[in-house]
């Protein structure tokens, strides 16, 4: 294939499944036209090997951050290494995955005392954050709000989008991007094939997510970034669209929030 440019904007590839197979995956990504992808980083002691990874191969960029279901791992400390990690290295594109997950956790205050500092310091680095948000819309909104007064709320995207389309407007009028993954290509997802509708064209990426939530027909499959096509042609019929349009959008939007092109 691949006269067609695709961005996977958010996967992870350290997992242990991934181990024996990296560089046929990388292989097989190439081969269906997927050019640059986004190493989600969920906990800090994953970094050095993201770093890793992404000297090996080209395509791969990454965030540093610590996912909300890890919160409990934030310390003093864990600001200043984010910060040094994301300076230290050219490929890092964003902060995150935080945000917030309130359908596995209920330990809502040490989420968000995780998540601010970490929205600070992208504000503070110019830096996108890639965020999670999980049955938590509403007080994701506050806090973006509230940063937003002060002068310290950074652009983003939230990544993996299950929400509402009025929730979607929410985030799109704070200037967020919304990212659709294989969720979008499942039949019952009837409000996400609504927010896939109705998104801008200049306001949303695609992902894999993988290992996760492999998109139709490899459902039930390790997902991985080559996947990210058959998220691109789904999205491309509930927007009355071809797979073209959908691949230079979607990764124009990458580019825009990502900065890939500064650091080349």
């Amino acid at each position: 294939m691949s006269d067609i440019e695709l961005i996977d904007s958010h996967c992870h590839l350290i997992f242990e499944n991934f181990d024996k197979d990296l560089k046929d995956v990388v292989i097989r990504l190439r081969s269906r036209g997927v050019k640059k992808l986004v190493h989600a980083c969920c906990e800090l002691t994953e970094i050095p090997k993201l770093k890793k990874i992404s000297n090996e191969f080209n395509e791969i960029y990454y965030s540093v951050g610590l996912h909300p279901l890890e919160a409990r791992k934030w310390e003093l400390s864990s600001k200043s290494l984010l910060r040094s990690s994301a300076q230290e290295d050219r490929k890092v594109v964003a902060i995150g995955e935080l945000g917030l997950d309130f359908f596995k956790s209920e330990n809502k205050t040490q989420q968000i005392d995780a998540l601010i500092p970490q929205m600070e310091l992208a504000c503070e680095l110019k830096l996108p954050v890639i965020i999670h948000c999980r049955d938590a819309a509403n007080e994701m909104i506050k806090i973006c709000k509230d940063l937003s007064k002060k002068g310290k709320c950074p652009t983003g995207v939230l990544h993996c989008w299950t929400g509402s389309p009025k929730e979607m407007k929410q985030f799109l009028d704070l200037g967020f991007y919304i990212s659709f993954s294989g969720i979008v290509t499942f039949p019952k997802a009837h409000e996400i094939h609504e927010c896939a509708k109705i998104v801008p064209n200049d306001k949303y990426l695609i992902e894999t997510d993988s290992p996760f939530l492999a998109p139709v027909p490899h459902r039930g499959k390790r997902n991985e970034p080559a996947f990210v096509e058959n998220v691109a042609n789904f999205m491309a019929d509930l927007r009355s669209t071809d797979l073209t349009t959908v691949a230079t959008e979607s990764s124009k939007n990458a580019k825009n929030l990502f900065k890939f092109d500064l650091l080349s």
